[in-house]
């Protein structure tokens, strides 16, 4: 028995549409890092780019457990000594609310070359429910991650 490899010929790249309203944005990001890193296939390889391509719908209405709604802050330096900028969730997820899961998916993910183009090429977030994506016929995912 050998072990299987994926190669550029036997990767087989779908399309997923998942809708974040009310999902909880961790278990969110996670499963959608796993799809993006293919690791949901039996075919995973650490160094090839097997994931999936993933359309997240309803950005603007993720949902956070706790007290993080209040408490969490998104970090910026702006490249000047003691210029760190930090923004409230509530701000970004008004402002940016694709940034709050592209943020909490790049968390997720190994800080690799290969995560980092998978993440920019195969990740596409909108803040509502409409996506220009029709000609790929994305598969609707079904995410089960509400809060309890």
């Amino acid at each position: 028995m050998k072990t299987f490899t994926a190669t550029p010929k036997t990767i087989q790249h779908k399309w997923f549409v998942v809708d974040a309203d009310g999902q909880v944005l961790g278990r969110l990001a996670s499963e959608i890092a796993k799809i993006l890193r293919g690791k949901h296939k039996p075919d995973f390889t650490p160094h090839m780019d097997t994931g999936d391509f993933v359309i997240v719908l309803n950005a603007s209405k993720v949902v956070v457990t706790g007290r993080k709604a209040e408490q969490k802050r998104y970090f910026n330096h702006t490249g000047y000594m003691g210029h760190e900028r930090f923004t409230p969730y509530a701000t970004m997820l008004a402002k940016h609310p694709e940034r709050v899961i592209e943020k909490a998916v790049y968390g997720m993910l190994p800080k690799t070359t290969l995560a980092r183009e998978s993440l920019r090429r195969k990740l596409r977030v909108y803040a509502g429910a409409d996506h220009p994506h029709a000609a790929q016929q994305p598969t609707s995912l079904t995410i089960r991650t509400t809060s309890e």
